[in-house]
């Protein structure tokens, strides 16, 4: 053949009927599990946007979709797509663009682009990741680049009370109040004269919520459950587990115990406990570990842990690999089920990249394998990408970098 096959569009009439229903069903969902005010925006008629939003829940999407008219393309991570027959219906019914996360994904780019040229509304949050602190996360400043390439309108959309209602590492939601709604809108005559540096400075600002502060109340009798999920460090006696119950969470090693109130700010019950926000711990355990020597830790683990082990076959399916794995976490490598005769070791030096997905999922990408830590309700996968990105900036001489991969 000497010419390509004609490319299918991306966009579908069906989405469209999609979004339709789900509107229907989820905006009263969503004001009676969430009680969140959504404002519509008004002033989007015919437009397609570049929509970009700061993550702090996992139906951050629905939320956006419920302010916007029409179909939006959210980029989505593999682990939506390895879901096997699901995955296919997902694709089916919304076509989300698929991107590797951690990672620079020239396709994802490439399928951006496809869907503005068709005139489809792009969704994406910078941050690649929600939360765990309640302030916005690390963003990537490359997302300016792609803006300029896509040549849409930009809708900055904020969610704001998100992390008070539903943290991270928590799986109930709680009673208190939200908002959803579009900020700013850069159109493109405004950015185009603009650096990449200016433009994300402006993305970057306008994007960035800070939930460390007293004022609004957030109910519920399981409010601290979980919270070892993003805490590991404990500022007492140092790399530490955590155990929580209903408002409590304790040190397992020293005893110290604090209570997470309904206003967000933790206290300490049997100590006096140095910080008034999880923000403010979540900030001295990265600044801990930023100051670690993990070659130090070679030759003798610094966590253990028990969980399932996925291969995730990208865009297909996760297949078993290992059940019940022991799993040791070094300075410079991760074993699963040490010392025994099928023992495996992933060396830092051949992953590329360490993430987290969902609550408490952790994905390796080690050569061309993707593997997958699944542990219990308490597993914490977030000391994995801290403690893989530390040696990665030590190994590169940056010891004084303070990026730990989210």
């Amino acid at each position: 053949m000497t010419e390509n096959k004609k490319q299918k569009k991306w966009i579908r009439f069906r989405h469209r009927v999609v979004r339709n229903i789900a509107y229907v069903i989820l905006y009263p969902y969503s004001r009676i599990k969430y009680r969140i005010h959504i404002e519509k925006f008004k002033e989007q008629k015919n437009t397609p946007y570049l929509i970009l939003l700061n993550h702090q829940t996992p139906f951050d999407q629905f939320f956006v979709g419920m302010s916007f008219k029409g179909p939006i393309y959210y980029l989505a991570t593999e682990d939506i797509f390895s879901m096997g027959w699901l995955s296919s219906l997902i694709r089916y019914l919304v076509a989300p663009i698929p991107i590797k996360k951690q990672t620079s994904d020239v396709k994802a780019v490439k399928q951006c682009i496809r869907v503005a040229r068709e005139g489809g509304t792009i969704c994406i949050a910078p941050e690649g990741n929600r939360t765990y602190s309640g302030r916005t996360e690390y963003m990537n400043d490359s997302i300016a680049s792609l803006a300029k390439m896509l040549k849409l309108p930009i809708a900055l959309y904020r969610i704001e009370g998100g992390y008070g209602a539903e943290p991270r590492w928590s799986d109930v939601v709680r009673k208190g109040k939200m908002r959803g709604y579009v900020s700013q809108v850069i159109e493109p005559d405004e950015y185009k004269n603009m650096s990449n540096e200016e433009l994300f400075g402006i993305i970057e600002k306008g994007l960035y919520v800070d939930e460390a502060v007293a004022d609004c109340e957030f109910h519920h009798k399981k409010r601290a459950e979980y919270l070892e999920r993003a805490m590991y460090v404990c500022p007492f006696c140092g790399i530490s587990r955590f155990e929580s119950e209903n408002e409590f969470c304790e040190c397992k090693n020293c005893g110290a115990k604090i209570e997470y109130t309904p206003t967000k700010e933790i206290k300490g019950v049997n100590c006096e406990f140095p910080f008034r926000f999880v923000a403010d711990w979540y900030d001295y355990q990265k600044d801990f570990i930023n100051k670690l020597d993990v070659n130090e830790y070679v030759s003798a683990p610094i966590y253990h842990d028990e969980a399932d082990v996925f291969e995730v076959i990208i865009n297909k399916k996760k297949v078993p690999f290992k059940s019940g794995t022991q799993i040791s976490l070094y300075g410079d490598k991760i074993v699963f089920d040490e010392g025994m005769s099928d023992e495996t070791k992933l060396s830092f030096d051949e992953i590329s990249a360490v993430s987290v997905l969902g609550r408490n999922k952790a994905n390796i990408y080690f050569g061309d394998k993707v593997y997958q830590l699944k542990g219990d309700k308490r597993f914490n996968a977030l000391k994995y990408v801290h403690i893989y990105y530390r040696h990665k900036n030590i190994t590169k001489g940056n010891e004084c970098e303070q990026f730990l991969g989210l």
